[in-house]
């Protein structure tokens, strides 16, 4: 089963649209026999963050999810047919009060990891979904705590030197490599990899679509 199965009568079907590159939440869907298509957005994340500071003042972990997953969607939406139902979702890690963000760089990869051993952090999840074409636009978030084990010096340099944390929010994948350093975590699985599907359902319903008319 891939992104372009279709179901037993595509043109009935609603059409979801993930406005991400991410393999996690492609992997997610797949696995819960979702079908969909792919399209990348090409938000200016900085750009995004700051007029809403200018306009509403500093945003905290999770406004910012979910700004930016709304950001993400409606980009996709603008370019899509009418009625495409898009998702769009944001990840932002938050350790002792502080928001971060893809690290991108293997220093910053490090620090935060000498930050995250042996400590815990909130994994904030925005999604967004928008019925393109002026159609109705929702959002949810959600939060889940993720506990780290006190992970060694060797350990984290060869973990930056994988290279997976570089472009992952709070530089960690829960659903590979760091899967070894995470002990534990309060909440929904799902939303630490990018996409909680329950909440996905909870926003089709918005739409008065049921999750089931989208399973390949």
């Amino acid at each position: 089963m891939s992104e372009q199965t279709l179901n037993q009568d595509p043109a009935q079907a609603p059409r979801l649209l993930l406005a991400s590159a991410s393999p996690g939440r492609r992997r997610v869907l797949t696995d819960a026999g979702i079908r969909f298509d792919t399209q990348v957005s090409s938000v200016d994340e900085d750009a995004v963050l700051a007029a809403a500071e200018a306009q509403h003042g500093p945003q905290d972990a999770a406004a910012t999810a979910l700004l930016l997953a709304k950001a993400k969607a409606e980009a996709v939406a603008a370019q899509a047919p009418a009625g495409t139902l898009v998702l769009g979702c944001d990840s932002v890690f938050e350790i002792d009060g502080v928001a971060y963000g893809k690290p991108h760089t293997a220093d910053v990869a490090r620090q935060r990891w000498q930050q995250l051993r042996g400590s815990a952090g909130v994994l904030h999840s925005g999604h967004w979904l928008i019925a393109a074409g002026g159609g109705r636009s929702v959002g949810l978030g959600s939060a889940t705590v993720v506990h780290f084990a006190q992970v060694g010096d060797a350990e984290i340099e060869a973990y930056v030197a994988s290279g997976e944390p570089l472009p992952c929010a709070g530089a960690f994948t829960i659903d590979g490599l760091a899967s070894a350093f995470i002990e534990s975590i309060e909440g929904n699985y799902q939303s630490v990899v990018g996409l909680d599907v329950s909440m996905l359902r909870r926003l089709l319903a918005e739409h008065g679509v049921a999750i089931t008319e989208l399973w390949a």
